[in-house]
């Protein structure tokens, strides 16, 4: 599954509000206007590592700051600094498998609905071609 990154990891970290050693996403794989595509290469000095394996919380960090790149890059796109966001709610995460350092996770975002600094997004990770997670989020821009 893995696909050709449109923005690697020094970039992606500029669009997030997150920094080292709190960052989840590190590369781009596609974007559009009601999607995204973004990747993580599980490192060894991954906060969320317990027994060389990527933690629950990790994953739905992950998950997260896959929504806050789509903002940031969608700023950024329109030379805007991007507003910080939060998480509104989390509904229906499903974790199957936990991924293991040196993996490298990939997940598609899909914007549903969008209204007044708004999102809401459904959310599907996958190591290699299998879907490991999936889940909705809803993000609140903070005004």
């Amino acid at each position: 599954m893995e696909a050709s990154v449109l923005l690697e990891k020094e970039a992606v970290e500029n669009l997030i509000p997150q920094k080292f050693p709190f960052v989840m996403v590190d590369r781009m794989f596609s974007y559009s206007e009601t999607a995204l595509v973004s990747g993580l290469k599980i490192q060894d000095s991954n906060i969320f590592l317990e027994e060389n394996i990527f933690l629950e919380a990790g994953l739905i960090e992950h998950m997260a700051q896959s929504v806050a790149l789509h903002t940031g890059y969608q700023f950024f796109l329109k030379n805007e600094t991007a507003p910080t966001g939060y998480i509104g709610s989390i509904k229906d995460i499903q974790i199957k498998r936990l991924p293991q350092i040196n993996d490298t996770i990939q997940s598609n975002v899909t914007i549903l609905q969008e209204f007044a600094g708004v999102t809401l997004v459904d959310i599907v990770t996958f190591l290699n071609d299998e879907e490991i997670a999936s889940g909705q989020m809803k993000t609140v821009l903070a005004k």
